[in-house]
């Protein structure tokens, strides 16, 4: 007995369910480009506005500055959570003394 498959409608099939899986992964969400305040931040890492100022002084934490006011990130924020050194980052040249 001799099983037949018609391939282009297997590569077909396999490429629809590839996209369908990578869909979520690679819609853009308009929340990350979101800008954060010291106190937006503060409540997002639940920490002291202090602990926020402490690492912007000493750019510890990726920000931007807005005027005179100090804007976060927030897809850096989150990435800065997984991994403080992740390339992308280097735009920001944190003095990160210690490394884990």
């Amino acid at each position: 007995m001799k099983l037949e498959i018609d391939e282009s409608k297997l590569i077909d099939t396999i490429v629809k369910k590839v996209v369908d899986q990578l869909k979520p992964l690679i819609k853009h969400d308009p929340k990350s480009d979101e800008l954060m305040s010291v106190q937006s931040l503060a409540d997002y890492l639940k920490v002291k506005k202090s602990w926020v100022y402490e690492k912007v002084h000493t750019r510890q934490i990726p920000f931007r500055k807005i005027g005179k006011f100090p804007r976060f990130p927030k897809k850096h924020i989150d990435l800065w959570t997984i991994n403080p050194y992740h390339p992308d980052l280097s735009i920001y040249n944190l003095n990160q003394k210690e490394r884990g």
